[in-house]
C-alpha cells in the first residue's frame, strides 16, 4: 500500500515560533539588525549613483584645461575664453538675447561655517575647518545649471555666498551654523550666507557659490576653471570641439557634462564594488548567525522531531516545516528593517570625497534588502533541516 505524503500544518510552524519567545525574539532582533545594515550599504550605493547620474546634463558642455582629466578644480583657462566662445560657436541656447554661457572658477579649499558676526559670537559656534567646494559664478549659471533652484534667501551680492543644502554636511557643520545670515570663511575672507539652493540631489548641492569677481579678487586670480554652456536643440557638439582645436594656444579641452559625471561614476566603481562586498560579508554573517540559532533550535527539539516521524510524518515534511519557520521569521525581520530604513535611513546625509549626498532607499533598495533577508531565512534553515533529515529516529526518542 502506497504511503500518502503529508505536510505538517502551516500553523504548526507559526505556533513553534511563539513556543520559545526569548529565542525567537533574539533571532528576530539579530536578523533585523543584519538586514538594516544591508539597507544602509545599499542606500549608500543608490545615493552615490543617483547623485552622479542627475548631475550631468547632456546639453551642457564643459570647456576646461587640456590634460586635467576629471580634476576640474585644477583647471585654468584664460578669462577671454568666456568672450570667445559665444562670439565664435554657433548653436548656443539663447533667451531674450542672453546666451547660456557660464564662466566659473571652481576649487576645493578650507571652509569654516560659523555664527553671525555679533558681539555674542562664541568659539563653539564655529564648525571645524574642513575641505569644501567653492564655485565663483555669474547669474548666467542659473541658465546653464537648470536644476539649481534657490530655496531660501537671495542670490549673493558682493561679499556674500549662497550654499547648497548639502554644503553643511560636506564640511561637518550643523544646520544652525549654515543658516542664512551666518558667516562662512575661506580664502582668508569671511562671507555672509545670503541663500540656500537645491539642485535635484546633484553634486552641486555640496558647493558654496559666490560672485565670480569676488572669488577672483580673494584668490588674486584673473583666470577661469571652466566655461559651461548649453547647446540649443539644433546646436552641434562638433562646433565646440572645432573651436577648441582651432585655438591650440589656449590648450582647451571639451566634454559633455553628462560624460564628465559618467567618468566619475566609472572612477568610483571600486568604491561601489567594495560596498557590494560589504553587503556579502554582512549577509554571510547573518547566515552564520541564523545557522547557529537554527542548529540550537533543532538540537533542543530532538525528541519532538523524532516523535513527528514516529506518528507518520515524513522527514521531508519536517524539513519543509523548519524552512517555513526560518522564512517566516526572516520575512518579518525584512519588513521591520524596511520600515526602519524608510523612516530613519532614507534621506540621511553622508560626507564623501566628491561632496555629500543622501542615502537613498528606493524601490530597488527595498527589493534587494528584503531579498537578502528572505535568503538569510532560507539558507539559515536548510543545513539544520538536513541535520533533522539525517537524525536517527531511535536516537531521537531516547534524547531528553
Amino acid at each position: 500500500m502506497a504511503l500518502v505524503f503529508r505536510f505538517l500544518p502551516w500553523e504548526y510552524a507559526i505556533r513553534n515560533l511563539f513556543r520559545r519567545p526569548l529565542r525567537t525574539c533574539l533571532t528576530f532582533l539579530g536578523l533585523t539588525t543584519v538586514i538594516v545594515l544591508v539597507f544602509v550599504v545599499v542606500g549608500f550605493i543608490r545615493g552615490l549613483e543617483r547623485s552622479l547620474a542627475v548631475s550631468g546634463d547632456r546639453q551642457t558642455i564643459l570647456i576646461y584645461s587640456l590634460g586635467m582629466g576629471e580634476n576640474l578644480e585644477y583647471s585654468s583657462i584664460p578669462m577671454k575664453t568666456n568672450d570667445l566662445v559665444p562670439a565664435t560657436v554657433e548653436g548656443i541656447q539663447e533667451r531674450f538675447g542672453q546666451e547660456y554661457v557660464s564662466p566659473e572658477l571652481y576649487l576645493g579649499t578650507l571652509i569654516r561655517l560659523g555664527a553671525s558676526r555679533t558681539s555674542s559670537d562664541q568659539p563653539s559656534d564655529l564648525s571645524p575647518q574642513t575641505m569644501g567646494l567653492v564655485r565663483g559664478v555669474t547669474r548666467s549659471a542659473l541658465l546653464v545649471r537648470r536644476q539649481v533652484e534657490i530655496e531660501e534667501g537671495d542670490w549673493p551680492e558682493s561679499g556674500e555666498v549662497m550654499i547648497g543644502r548639502m554644503a553643511a554636511t560636506k564640511v561637518g557643520a550643523t544646520k544652525e551654523q549654515a543658516g542664512i545670515g551666518k558667516s562662512i570663511s575661506f580664502e582668508g575672507r569671511t562671507w555672509k550666507i545670503s541663500g540656500i539652493f537645491s539642485a535635484s540631489g546633484s553634486a552641486f548641492e555640496s558647493e558654496a557659490w559666490c560672485r565670480l569677481d569676488d572669488l577672483q579678487q580673494a584668490m588674486k586670480r584673473q583666470d577661469l576653471s571652466i566655461v559651461a554652456l548649453t547647446l540649443a536643440p539644433q546646436g552641434e557638439f562638433a562646433d565646440v570641439q572645432l573651436f577648441c582645436e582651432e585655438r591650440r594656444n589656449l590648450e582647451l579641452n571639451v566634454k559633455r557634462e553628462a560624460e564628465y559625471y559618467a567618468g566619475l561614476q566609472k572612477d568610483y566603481g571600486p568604491v561601489r564594488w567594495l560596498a557590494w562586498l560589504v553587503v556579502l560579508l554582512v549577509s554571510g554573517a547573518g547566515i552564520f548567525a541564523g545557522l547557529n540559532t537554527m542548529y540550537g533550535s533543532v538540537v533542543g527539539r530532538t525528541l519532538e522531531l523524532s516523535t513527528l516521524q514516529t506518528i507518520g510524518f515524513a522527514r521531508r515534511a519536517i524539513v519543509v516545516s523548519l524552512i517555513q519557520e526560518g522564512i517566516l521569521m526572516a520575512a518579518g525581520a525584512s519588513l521591520l528593517a524596511a520600515l526602519i530604513a524608510l523612516l530613519l535611513i532614507n534621506g540621511l546625509a553622508v560626507r564623501f570625497t566628491m561632496g555629500a549626498f543622501t542615502l537613498r532607499i528606493d524601490s530597488m533598495a527595498v527589493l534587494i534588502g528584503c531579498s537578502v533577508g528572505l535568503l538569510l531565512g532560507l539558507f539559515g534553515a536548510i543545513p539544520p533541516a538536513i541535520r533533522a533529515l539525517r537524525m536517527p529516529i531511535v536516537d531521537g526518542l531516547k534524547s531528553v
